[in-house]
């Protein structure tokens, strides 16, 4: 297992993460024997949305032996009324759930506070000018928790997260199909049967935004929905009309600019040993590229998706990295400090180019390597 730093809190989790969400309705030795089997391959990090008190008392009774060793995000604004989920901003409603949270998980301090499921601008602006923002900057001050998180599927409300220095950790759903989407201010719209029958051929920009807006200002960006709902493990529901494998969307999620941890959502130990050969796989076994190249529909046509299948380069230059920082930098008036560091530290970089375009018949999605690189060198410079 690798492991990655959360933006700047300095936390390090496993690059693969346990989504709890399918504990609902299961016994408890089912919880203990995932947790287990996370333990044992190394994952340390958790999240639980779910405000089922069955669920939290489960998760918190199998993990209380070894609290160290884990990084927790829970949600405040999931509550449980009449025995059913509720997403609320009501504060006589919030308060008891999120407390509930923690008394069930048998925790003091939380190290990830997470406001939950913002997906409409307006409860964004609520969020954040009223009493619930007041809330969670309370809990922190007082040491319940350590960060404040939240939680969204719009990129309209990633951007505004991913700009705010109060959040310090965004959970977005990532994945090759929802990539192309722009903003929507319902999840459900990702799953409508003619969702993706209009073309789409490249990352929406505002994703994208969001993804080096994290990079940036060290916002830490965890994904959820990686598998999008299952849809892309089968020919049948892929939007592309062809599978990718857990390895191939873990691998696709953890390329992208920013990212620092996959939450893989599963129901039993072998299907997470599934995601965890990722940990082991070679990379034709990553490689997502060619199968989305050779998809009947919806490929990335010139859009650099940081696979690496340009190399190896005549002039050894990393070009996917130099390409991610191109694309981390090229939107700004002035690049940012941090990203031309990185740049002046490749041992190669744009200038070593020598133009001889043997990268390019290579890219599966036909990017124009060698324009990139021209205009990497002019915008870093020597």
């Amino acid at each position: 297992m690798e492991y990655r730093k959360l933006g700047n809190t300095g936390i390090e989790v496993s690059e693969i993460a346990f989504g709890a969400e399918f504990l609902v309705e299961r016994p408890y030795e089912d919880t203990e024997e995932l947790i287990r089997a996370c333990e044992e391959n190394g994952i340390n990090f958790v999240d639980c949305w779910m405000s089922d008190p069955v669920v939290r008392s489960h998760l918190g009774r199998a993990i209380k032996g070894n609290r160290d060793n884990w990084v927790i995000q829970g949600h405040i604004g999931s509550t449980w009324q009449n025995n059913q989920y509720v997403r609320t901003r009501d504060m006589d409603k919030v308060i008891p759930a999120f407390e509930d949270f923690m008394e069930r998980f048998q925790i003091d301090t939380l190290d990830f506070g997470m406001i939950h499921y913002v997906d409409q601008l307006e409860d964004y602006d609520e969020i954040m000018n009223g009493p619930f923002i007041e809330y969670v900057r309370k809990l922190k001050s007082d040491g319940v928790i350590d960060h404040i998180g939240l939680s969204t599927h719009n990129p309209d409300i990633g951007i505004l997260a991913a700009k705010n220095p109060e959040i310090e950790l965004l959970m977005f759903s990532i994945n090759p199909a929802f990539d192309m989407f722009g903003s929507m201010d319902d999840i459900e719209e990702y799953r409508k049967e003619d969702a993706y029958d209009r073309e789409f051929s490249s990352i929406n920009p505002k994703r994208d935004e969001i993804y080096g807006l994290c990079e940036e200002n060290g916002t830490a960006l965890t994904v959820m929905k990686g598998f999008a709902g299952g849809n892309l493990l089968s020919d049948e529901t892929s939007p592309f009309g062809v599978a990718l494998t857990p390895v191939q969307c873990i691998h696709y999620c953890l390329e992208q600019k920013g990212v620092d941890s996959i939450f893989v959502g599963v129901k039993t130990v072998d299907e997470l040993m599934e995601s965890l050969k990722y940990c082991e796989a070679s990379e034709s076994e990553r490689d997502y590229a060619s199968v989305l190249r050779d998809a009947p529909r919806h490929s990335f046509e010139g859009q650099c998706t940081y696979c690496g299948h340009c190399a190896p380069c005549t002039s050894e230059i990393d070009i996917a990295m130099v390409n991610k920082l191109f694309d981390l930098a090229k939107n700004h008036n002035k690049v940012p400090a941090s990203v031309q560091e990185h740049y002046n530290n490749l041992k190669y970089n744009a200038t070593d180019c020598i133009a001889c375009g043997d990268c390019e018949p290579r890219c599966p999605f036909n990017v124009h390597i060698v324009d990139v690189m021209l205009d990497a060198h002019d915008l870093f410079g020597f």
